[in-house]
Formats: C-alpha cells, sequence, structure tokens
C-alpha cells in the first residue's frame, strides 16, 4: 500500500514541477504563444549560438518597415557586390542572384523566410538600412527595445562572418556570430508571430519556385521539415526558423498551434541519443517539448468574471451614503495550465494606491464600473509565474472595479457624522481617563 500511494505521490510532484521531460539541447524553452508563460525551460539564460534563427530579427524589422510604408513590397533592387559575392556560394542556403538583376521585396523575402536565403537576406538590410553594417546597429537597437536580456548581432543573415570572405558588416570581426539565450530567441519569436502573424502565412509555405518561369527559377523546400506535408510533419506545425552553423550547432525556432492553443520553442544545439547533432535531432527534440505542451497543458479560467475575493468582496467607503462598495473582476483570467492544476492557484488582490486613503478607504462618490485596483494570480506553493515580456504578465491580471454606486452623503449628514465622531472619540478618552483612576 505504501508503495502504491507513493507512485501517485511521485505523480503529482512531476506536475507540479512541470518538468517531466529532458531535452538533449545546450539551450531549449516552450512558452504559451498568447501570453508567454514559460513551460519548461533547460540553460534558457546561457549564450549560445543561433545561426539562422537571426533572420527572425531581420523579418522583424522588415515587417514593421512595410508597416510604417518605408519599405514596398513592390520596391526594386539592384544586386550589390557583396550580396552577388554571397548569393552564388551554393554551399549556403541560397538562391544566385544576377548582378544586373532587379528584385522586388517580396520575392527576396519569400526566399529568406522559407529556403534561409543568405544573400536575399543582406539584400534586405541594404534596402532597410542602406548597408548590413548599419542594419546590424538596427538590429541590436531593436533586441534592447523588445527587452531582449542576452544577444549580440554581428549580421543580418546567421552566417559565421568568415564566410562572407572578407565582405562582413564593418565594426564586426571576421570570425564573429551571432548569440543569443534560448529565452531571448522565444522572445523575438514571440514578438514577430503576435506582432506580425502574416509571418506564418509564409513560413508555413512547404516549398514555393523563385522566379518561377523564367531561366533562373530555383526550387526551394522549406528547411523546416516540421511542417505536416514534409519528412518530419507535425500536426499544426507552421513556422518559424531553423539555423545551423559548426559554431551554433542544430537550431530551431518552432511553432505549432492545435485546438486553439498555441506554444513556441527552442532548441539550441539539438543533439540525439548518443550525442550527435542532427536535423533529425533538432525536429525529435521540438517534437519532444510539443507532444508534452499539447499533451499536458489546457487553457483555463482560474478565475470567472465579476469574481469576489473571499474575505475581500467590500471595500469600505468615507463620506458616502454607504459605508462600503462591493467589488469584482471585470474580466475572467484564463492561463494555460497543467492538466488537474488549476486549484493550485491563488487570487492577489491589489487596490490602487490613488484610489484609497491612509485607512484602506475609498472616497465617496463612486461610479458602478470605477476602477478599484487589479487581481493576478499566483501559485499557492510561493513559486512565481515565469513570462517573456511583462506584457505577457499583464495577460493574467485583470481590473477589479466597483459593482455598484455609492453617492456621497450631503453636508448635513457629514456634519452629524463629525459631531458625532466629535463626542465618540471625547468620550473614548474620557472612558480611558476613568479607567487609568482605578
Amino acid at each position: 500500500m505504501l508503495m502504491f500511494f507513493s507512485l501517485f505521490t511521485g505523480l503529482n510532484k512531476v506536475e507540479a514541477e512541470t518538468a517531466p521531460i529532458n531535452v538533449n539541447a545546450d539551450g531549449a524553452i516552450l512558452v504559451d504563444a498568447e501570453t508567454g508563460k514559460v513551460l519548461y525551460e533547460k540553460n534558457a539564460d546561457s549564450v549560445l549560438g543561433i545561426a539562422s534563427m537571426t533572420k527572425m530579427m531581420t523579418e522583424y524589422i522588415l515587417l514593421d518597415a512595410i508597416k510604417s510604408g518605408k519599405v514596398k513590397w513592390d520596391q526594386e533592387y539592384s544586386v550589390s557586390e557583396v550580396v552577388y559575392d554571397v548569393s552564388q556560394d551554393r554551399s549556403l542556403s541560397n538562391v544566385p542572384l544576377r548582378a544586373d538583376g532587379k528584385y522586388n521585396v517580396r520575392e527576396l523575402y519569400e526566399a529568406m523566410v522559407i529556403y534561409s536565403a543568405n544573400g536575399t537576406t543582406i539584400a534586405l538590410a541594404e534596402i532597410i538600412a542602406g548597408s548590413e553594417s548599419n542594419f546590424v546597429k538596427l538590429m541590436n537597437e531593436k533586441g534592447k527595445e523588445l527587452g531582449l536580456a542576452d544577444f549580440k548581432f554581428v549580421n543580418s543573415t546567421g552566417l559565421n562572418n568568415v564566410d562572407y570572405k572578407g565582405l562582413h558588416p564593418e565594426g564586426t570581426e571576421a570570425t564573429e556570430e551571432n548569440v543569443m539565450s534560448a529565452r531571448a530567441v522565444a522572445q523575438l519569436a514571440f514578438h514577430l508571430i503576435n506582432e506580425f502573424p502574416d509571418v506564418l502565412k509564409t513560413a508555413s509555405t512547404p516549398k514555393m519556385t523563385f522566379r518561377e518561369g523564367t531561366d533562373d527559377q530555383i526550387k526551394m523546400e522549406n528547411w523546416n521539415w516540421m511542417l505536416p506535408s514534409l519528412v518530419f510533419g507535425y500536426e499544426g506545425m507552421d513556422g518559424l526558423k531553423t539555423g545551423t552553423t559548426d559554431f551554433a550547432g542544430y537550431c530551431f525556432a518552432g511553432t505549432a498551434m492545435r485546438d486553439g492553443k498555441r506554444y513556441i520553442t527552442v532548441v539550441q544545439n539539438a543533439k540525439d541519443s548518443e550525442g550527435k547533432g542532427s536535423y533529425e535531432a533538432r525536429f525529435g527534440e521540438t517534437r519532444k517539448m510539443l507532444d508534452f505542451a499539447f499533451g499536458n497543458f489546457t487553457k483555463e479560467e482560474i478565475f470567472p468574471k465579476n469574481y469576489q475575493v473571499k474575505k475581500q468582496k467590500t471595500v469600505p467607503v468615507t463620506k458616502g451614503k454607504e459605508d462600503n462598495v462591493k467589488i469584482h473582476t471585470k474580466e475572467a483570467i484564463n492561463m494555460v495550465v497543467l492538466n488537474g492544476q488549476k486549484e493550485n492557484y491563488q487570487p492577489i488582490l491589489v487596490l490602487d494606491k490613488k484610489k484609497v486613503n491612509k485607512n484602506g478607504e475609498l472616497t465617496a462618490p463612486i461610479k458602478k464600473g470605477d476602477k478599484i485596483g487589479t487581481l493576478t494570480i499566483e501559485p499557492k506553493n510561493g513559486e512565481k509565474l515565469s513570462f517573456l515580456t511583462a506584457e505577457g504578465q499583464k495577460k493574467v491580471q485583470v481590473d477589479v472595479i466597483a459593482a455598484e454606486d455609492v453617492e456621497k452623503s450631503n453636508w448635513f449628514v457629514l456634519m452629524m457624522r463629525g459631531i458625532g465622531g466629535f463626542f465618540g472619540s471625547l468620550w473614548d478618552g474620557i472612558s480611558s481617563t476613568v479607567k487609568g483612576w482605578f
């Protein structure tokens, strides 16, 4: 019997720790794509190589430039010397570009996102910033703006600068390569797909022909072989970016959606059971995390709309016709949690310090719907929830509002209360003095 119960105790512990998997990679992370809540991590803050996962930043900056109107999809580009030279190297992922050719932004973008074409990536960097060197500065500035903690960009592609054969961006070292932590990669992916969700329409394209119908046409197969129709197909997979160099190993930032639930995964230098890196290893370790997520997590309503915290259902009111006002949540709090763990969270009510006086009272008049404070949640065991961004954290925080009106008392009632309070205080003082005599 003891063995029987100890078995179930072990299962509960596994659920609470949310880590019944071990991803074979130098760095890894699994997050909920809606809130950025971290569901699993391994060495997530170690700064490692990222290879072509770099291109997610180039995608982000390009799509931002498109949105602002600084760059147009049909804008034409004439090939520079460095772009021509890099694009001709077929030992790298590339679509060869003609030295005298003209290409529009959309086809350069599609080649970058689908085929990880390095020459077209540099071309886009030049379109946006005039040179790749200037673009690298933009990349590092944007990383800080997005709140990425551990990163350094030295080029737009993710190649080792050695692969540029002397044409690497000015101000960077010849042997440098881009680095980030798994957490930072996930943050970048989180911003990219939430701010520019259309990127997934291109990232999920399994095959496309570059310059179809011309002498330069090249068949492009997506390097994300986990797309449903490809060799390691996974249901719901629709992004995002692979990367491979000798320095970084086999990397992959993936995302998949099923039944309204989307997750983001990152693996850096993924390896198989024998400790060898491979295409199959990065997809296998990604599959391990996604299977864990889809099989063990559910989006739950932790607290409903109009929820009232026990023992905190009202707030005292001064100068009102009523002494208290009822309060409740404006919206429900929903969050992805491990199956069976919904009840392991407790509400945390925080009243707005600007709304209450030093005695914790609200001042009448109060209108129904007025914001009184906020409600968030935390695990009952005292652990802290981990999110990629502050914005994600706020998605499990809702406003607490007044559930009713409280009118201000008229001057006569307030005067009588003041007189009553004065004599009450006077009587209390006299009583205390008399008691002191005895």
